[in-house]
């Protein structure tokens, strides 16, 4: 029987989500530059509504960084993202609708936002949400591993990180080469039928 070209092999399915795991060890492996544009690149194209592209990106690497960074970690997260090579700052900016008229010029999608706070929040955020997903997915197509995590003071972040503009911070992910004695037991999943329903 042939197979579909159209679908993902077993190893790439397995590197995507079947074996792939929340890293909380690293390797002392450098994660270059260009590895990190390399992962932009690709979680680029995947879809945001009315393609906003809200989600807006740190990726702190320097010793300076990272001591800022730590001023606003909670206790339990310090340890594994001082040894990650990279911690992405997953944020998005409540004034993306400035750059629709570049991103969705066949409208006037700005005037959608712009003046209604409350919806460009809502359409920010979730967007947002959505880029930092596939931040984690292009960071694992790439060969990384990820480690996202909340547990940090989220005012805090954005005034070291973010003073003086429109970004505000959503969530954190390591990046880097896990090592394996940092991955915890796989816990459970949901069933098809638990989490959803066919109607």
């Amino acid at each position: 029987m042939l197979s579909d070209p159209s679908v993902l092999d077993d190893q790439a399915l397995d590197q995507l989500f079947r074996e792939a795991r929340t890293q909380n060890k690293w390797q002392d492996r450098p994660v270059p530059d260009a590895k990190l544009q390399e992962v932009y690149d690709l979680l680029k194209f995947a879809p945001t509504s009315a393609n906003a592209s809200p989600a807006r990106f740190v990726f702190v690497r320097t010793a300076e960084g990272k001591a800022k960074l730590k001023q606003a970690l909670s206790p339990g997260n310090i340890e594994k993202t001082m040894t990650a090579p990279v911690t992405a700052i997953v944020a998005h900016d409540a004034a993306f609708y400035d750059k629709l008229p570049f991103l969705f010029p066949h409208a006037d999608a700005r005037s959608w936002f712009a003046g209604n706070a409350a919806f460009a929040e809502q359409t920010a955020f979730r967007n947002g949400s959505l880029q930092g997903a596939y931040l984690i997915l292009a960071a694992r197509a790439v060969g990384l591993d990820a480690g996202p995590m909340s547990g940090f003071d989220a005012a805090k972040l954005d005034e070291l990180f973010f003073g003086g503009t429109t970004w505000k911070s959503n969530f954190l992910v390591n990046l880097g080469y896990g090592d394996p004695a940092g991955v915890m037991p796989r816990l459970p999943r949901l069933s098809f039928d638990e989490a959803a329903r066919l109607e």
